[in-house]
């Protein structure tokens, strides 16, 4: 038995400019609006379901797999727009994590809420042994 994520509701002080970062930065078609929410469906069909909250939001963690071509045109995107990326959650040092314990690359900012996001070649703990895109 598995399970898929469906979706996640991601509490911001502004839905839909919150929203539009993510479909900008990832070049993901435009939010639509379900009730009470600003959703943008990710490559797999799980979706960010964008809420506005009350006071200050709670910041969280994203992280999106990303296709070695597609994490440098995001990079790119990134860099156009003056924003600051890192090499690790914290934010300690400044740039791309070129060699990241699993292979491949990452690199982590924050959208306009404090949100921690993150793009990565490589799934954390590498690829599943039977994944089609896993080295032989």
């Amino acid at each position: 038995m598995s399970a898929d994520l469906d979706h996640t509701i991601v509490h911001v002080r502004n839905r839909r400019a919150a929203a539009d970062h993510v479909v900008e930065m990832l070049d993901l078609d435009p939010a639509v609006d379900y009730g009470p929410f600003a959703m943008v469906r990710l490559g797999n069909q799980a979706v960010l379901a964008f809420a506005d909250t009350l006071g200050r939001p709670r910041a969280a963690h994203f992280a999106f797999l990303v296709e070695p071509a597609e994490f440098e045109q995001i990079r790119g995107r990134l860099a156009d727009r003056g924003i600051t990326t890192y090499t690790d959650p914290a934010h300690r040092e400044e740039g791309v994590d070129e060699a990241r314990a699993d292979g491949g690359r990452g690199l982590y900012w924050d959208d306009p809420d404090g949100n921690n996001l993150e793009i990565l070649t490589v799934p954390d703990g590498g690829w599943p042994t039977d994944h089609p895109r896993r080295p032989s």
